[in-house]
């Protein structure tokens, strides 16, 4: 049985003077929990709200059993932004050696979130001159310098090829099999299939909670595209007078 490592319950988020997470109650338990949804729907503020850098409007947020952002979880969640968060004019090691010295962390510890990303042979490698997805591992490297308990990682294969994608989320899951808990966001609806469990998102709300193979059996469909389509006209048709555009994450995500 799966514990819960995130808890949220009741939470509302307002920005701008739009209600951009409306009530959400959900749970996150070990494995690799996949957070999809359109652009637009509040996936990168929810993630925010988990980590503790977002101001909530009302509602609670408990990971690890204390409230998200305080000092007990400092080096037990790891979050990798959209934006690639290491320096374009260090090496590898340099960066994680810098990170590491910010962190608190020993060399033992780079060794490992380097071996972990699968860069050692390109540790002395100026991270300019890395692929796309190269430096996306980098970035992914610094948040595992604590070896976190949660691991939170926003839209982390956007504009990857196709190889690349399949290469992170294969790591995302040894991650998850060597004890965390990984929640990666995603808009591309194929990547479904990769995640253990599955949270769908539109507007600001949480549609379906679900597994893969729950999500394709339930809606009759043979792919993830078409399986949210149908929930989201299921959902629609419960709530034909429901708000509509209540996010607006282009702007506050």
């Amino acid at each position: 049985m799966m514990k819960n490592v995130v808890e949220v319950r009741g939470l509302t988020v307002v920005r701008g003077g739009r209600r951009v997470l409306e009530a959400l109650d959900l749970t996150i338990g070990d494995g690799v929990t996949g957070l999809l949804g359109p652009s637009g729907c509040g996936k990168t503020t929810l993630m925010r709200a988990l980590v503790g850098v977002q101001r909530v409007a009302g509602g609670q947020v408990s990971v690890l059993g204390a409230p998200a952002g305080s000092r007990p979880l400092r080096d037990r969640v790891g979050y990798v932004t959209q934006d690639i968060s290491v320096y374009d004019d260090l090496t590898v090691a340099e960066n994680l050696r810098f990170f590491a010295r910010v962190l608190g962390a020993d060399g033992d510890q780079v060794d490992h979130a380097v071996d972990a990303v699968d860069l050692g042979d390109h540790r002395d490698v100026v991270v300019g001159r890395l692929s796309g997805g190269q430096r996306s591992r980098a970035s992914l490297a610094v948040a595992l310098l604590h070896h976190p308990d949660l691991l939170v990682l926003d839209e982390p294969t956007v504009g990857l090829d196709p190889v690349l994608r399949r290469d992170l989320w294969e790591l995302f899951h040894r991650i998850a099999e060597a004890g965390a808990a990984v929640l990666v966001s995603s808009h591309v609806m194929d990547e479904a299939l990769r995640c253990d469990r599955l949270l769908l998102m539109r507007e600001g709300r949480i549609i379906a909670d679900t597994t893969p193979a729950e999500l394709l059996a339930s809606t009759g469909t043979e792919d993830p595209e078409a399986a949210f389509l149908a929930v989201i006209a299921a959902h629609e048709a419960q709530e034909p007078h429901g708000r509509h555009a209540a996010d607006g994450e282009g702007a506050a995500r």
